[in-house]
């Protein structure tokens, strides 16, 4: 399936004075619906490529599995099933626990219908501590998250999707992956990179969307020690990145930057 498909517009230029018919290029979704050995777990609102990058991201980035090694098999079946079964020394059960509430529906907004504050996600779950020594020149940031526009081919036809971008301490771009929501596009990401082997712990992720907690604890969990974004941060992902030693950086635009945490990673 495409991720991308044909609408008729009326397209109006106010500076001329006319308007003409036109045919515009727009985003797809579809519902992704992902049951762990049969069981529903959660349907997810997103484009429809790099499914099983996105599952594989989604259970790292959610702390359901600790390495691509604990899946037995995923089984794909028409572009909106997805069953994941795991391997026999995994705790399922208590995995979940330690995850976000069962059974949701992630809308392509990013917002969980049954959504929990920081607060009581703070109580709850064991958040992780990125102990990473990684230093990244603020000019390799600034040029890849300049570059995320650029890099994503259904941004670039459509302008209705989320890119992310994983790269090395040089700047060398190691996953891309694009989404109309933008914690999807962070978990094909990670799914993309870890399927390849890539040690996270060495790596930087660039995004385009704004820095909230969630997004920041899904780094966390994966040990990425630095995030930076074309967009802002907002409270909730100060506090996360304070709590799990992430450096996270926005309003990366131009040649200017904003380090609200952990700045010593940043040289200059």
């Amino acid at each position: 399936m495409s991720a991308t498909t044909k609408t008729r517009i009326l397209r109006i230029d106010i500076s001329k004075g006319k308007a003409e018919n036109a045919v515009d290029m727009i985003a797809q979704e579809i519902p992704l619906h992902i049951f762990f050995n049969r069981m529903l777990f959660v349907t997810i609102l997103c484009s429809p490529l790099q499914l099983r990058e996105l599952v594989v991201g989604h259970l790292l980035s959610e702390g359901i599995v600790k390495s691509p090694h604990d899946i037995d098999k995923i089984v794909l079946k028409d572009a909106q099933v997805c069953n994941v079964y795991f391997k026999p020394r995994i705790n399922l059960e208590s995995r979940i626990k330690l995850a976000t509430p069962f059974s949701r529906i992630i809308t392509s907004a990013c917002n969980p219908q049954d959504n929990w504050p920081l607060p009581r996600l703070i109580d709850r779950l064991k958040l992780p501590r990125v102990a990473s020594k990684l230093h990244v020149e603020a000019q390799s940031i600034l040029m890849s998250v300049r570059n995320l526009n650029f890099a994503g081919r259904v941004y670039r036809q459509t302008g209705g999707v989320h890119v992310a971008t994983i790269h090395d301490e040089n700047g060398r771009t190691l996953a891309l992956a694009e989404d109309i929501g933008r914690h999807n596009a962070v978990d094909k990401a990670i799914g993309v990179a870890a399927l390849n082997g890539v040690d996270f712990s060495v790596c930087f992720l660039a995004v385009s969307g704004r820095l909230t907690g969630d997004m920041v604890l899904k780094a966390a969990r994966i040990g990425l020690p630095i995030v930076a974004s074309q967009a802002a941060a907002i409270h909730s992902g100060i506090q996360v990145a304070k709590l799990c030693q992430v450096t996270i950086i926005g309003f990366t635009r131009g040649s200017r930057m904003n380090v609200y945490t952990y700045p010593s990673r940043i040289t200059y």
